[in-house]
């Protein structure tokens, strides 16, 4: 009974990432920071200097991508997610 429930845990927890090709599809141009986070969660990954962030999202086999200039989506991607 136990291996069950660690089992659906499991499941649940890596079955709820946001990191999705449904959530990709949802970020433009435009958007702020806080609105790609409000749909992604926080970022694993952010990096900025000088006005320019680049963030990512998820691991090095599943990730978004988002290079945002003055707090705006300038341009983004995305590998292995479905």
């Amino acid at each position: 009974m136990r291996y069950i429930m660690i089992a659906l845990a499991l499941l649940i927890f890596t079955g709820c990432t946001k990191v999705s090709k449904e959530n990709y599809d949802k970020i433009q141009v435009g958007m702020s920071y806080t609105q790609v986070t409000d749909l992604l969660g926080k970022a694993t990954n952010c990096d900025a200097m000088a006005g320019v962030s680049d963030c990512t999202w998820g691991d090095e086999k599943h990730y978004i991508k988002v290079k945002l200039v003055a707090d705006k989506v300038m341009f983004m991607h995305s590998v292995g997610i479905e």
